[in-house]
């Protein structure tokens, strides 16, 4: 079996020296290069599993190497050398499409782990093998658009900011990346920040001694140390309380955590994938979220699409859902009437895919026959087509369109409104406001007042 090939790109011999002997302990055959013109000339004659780059070249910088192999190589992973606390440099690598990078001085146990990551990704993507959870259902420009960046991601291991509304399937986009890249074989640890008591949750990251607080009975291992070689996905990562936010920085940053009542810290190695169907910007207006850690976590940002943002997914997702609740009851699948389908098609979704898949599985449960109808649904459809009516063909005979009274007909004009101004601006409410001209007080009350969630 051949070994693996590794360039090394420094100008410093010791370094080299110390990269090469480290690297052909682990079995790793190490070609060197001093300067970049070598290292292109080596890259273009001959082939490489990995490349390490030293950030200052005597010809340029490691951004170029970076850059030039993003372009030439995609599949080859290259990892930055930076200089110790040039964590700026290493952010600018990653986004680039480094594979990760290391500090100086070396940490020989870090950069073994991210030699034996790197050498465990697949040179193509065709390779990777489709499991439930790397698929995201869908065939919308909007989601080819998501599965294509979600691959290019998955191939490194910057930290990834996932932002979208509720029910939009952040945490499967967050499990695609983790199972289509080099961790895959390692845990993936979702974690809901704004479920754990904020007096527990030092305790619940980072683990504690026995008897470092009343109730520690035991030693107990954190959520950094569960995710030990994988990837941890912090969920709503804006109801961190501010302290919390202040300790989880500097462990991202020093990849090591100190256990509650733990003299020493334990160094860890994980991928930090976080999400929120909050405003972080505005959150960090407010001073409800520290900017250094928003950058830290936010090097590279997929956007997942709403609902209504995709609505020719809405039959494959239908029956996707329908198929599983079917097989889950050890029944026959059910279809949708063409009216259900097209009800389905007109509602809005503010809930999402979570939503939709609430709505069929009550529809699945009422049904008595094989066909669900309209009226399965619970969805209010003689409301939606006046909406519709309302919004497109201005109706000015509001009995024709089906009002008991004016106050009825500007009161549906109204909510219309509100909605259109809440899609446009993400349903963020504050904006929402800002944009119709009202105060966020007013915003809320007419939110109530249309039970629009």
């Amino acid at each position: 079996m051949m070994k693996k090939r590794v360039l090394v790109v420094d100008d410093e011999p010791d370094i080299r020296e110390l990269l090469t002997i480290t690297l052909e302990q682990m079995g790793l055959e190490v070609v060197t290069a001093a300067k970049l013109a070598k290292a292109r000339k080596l890259l273009e004659s001959e082939d490489f599993d990995l490349c390490l780059t030293d950030m200052k070249m005597p010809d340029g910088n490691g951004l170029e190497l970076v850059d030039y192999i993003q372009m030439a190589i995609p599949h080859l992973p290259v990892a930055m050398i930076t200089a110790h606390g040039n964590i700026e440099i290493a952010v600018d690598a990653l986004k680039k499409g480094a594979f990760d990078f290391i500090s100086k001085p070396l940490q020989l146990m870090r950069l073994r782990n991210i030699v034996q990551s790197a050498l465990q990704l697949k040179r193509d993507d065709s390779d990777n093998p489709v499991t439930p959870e790397t698929v995201l259902l869908g065939e919308s420009p909007v989601i080819e658009t998501l599965k294509q960046q979600i691959r290019r991601v998955a191939r490194s291991q910057a930290p990834i900011f996932i932002s979208g509304e509720s029910g939009s399937g952040k945490e499967l986009v967050a499990r695609a990346i983790h199972f289509l890249g080099a961790r895959a074989n390692g845990p993936f640890i979702p974690v809901n920040c704004g479920a754990i008591p904020s007096e527990l949750m030092e305790s619940e990251f980072f683990g504690h001694k026995k008897g470092s607080f009343t109730g520690a009975h035991q030693d107990k291992q954190g959520l950094f140390q569960a995710a030990n070689g994988g990837t941890l996905l912090l969920d709503e990562v804006a109801d961190l309380p501010l302290p919390m936010q202040v300790k989880l920085l500097r462990a991202i940053q020093e990849k090591s955590i100190r256990p509650v009542g733990a003299e020493e810290e334990v160094p860890v190695d994980v991928r930090i994938l976080s999400a929120t169907h909050k405003d972080l910007p505005k959150e960090i207006e407010k001073n409800l979220f520290r900017q250094d850690l928003y950058y830290r976590i936010n090097v590279i940002e997929l956007q997942v699409p709403s609902l209504r943002e995709r609505k020719e997914d809405i039959p494959l997702l239908v029956n996707h859902f329908l198929e599983q609740f079917a097989r889950e009851s050890g029944s026959t699948t059910p279809h949708l009437s063409d009216n259900a389908l097209a009800t389905l098609q007109r509602h809005p979704f503010p809930g999402n895919i979570r939503e939709l898949e609430n709505t069929l599985e009550r529809a699945f449960t009422l049904c008595e026959s094989t066909q669900i109808d309209a009226e399965h649904l619970g969805l209010p459809d003689t409301c939606l087509l006046t909406r519709e009516k309302v919004r497109d063909e201005g109706a000015e005979d509001f009995a024709a369109a089906g009002f008991a009274s004016l106050d009825d007909y500007l009161a549906e004009v109204e909510k219309q409104i509100i909605l259109s101004a809440l899609e446009k601006n993400r349903w963020n409410k504050i904006a929402t406001a800002e944009k119709l001209g009202i105060s966020f007080r007013q915003i809320r009350h007419k939110l109530k007042k249309y039970g629009i969630e």
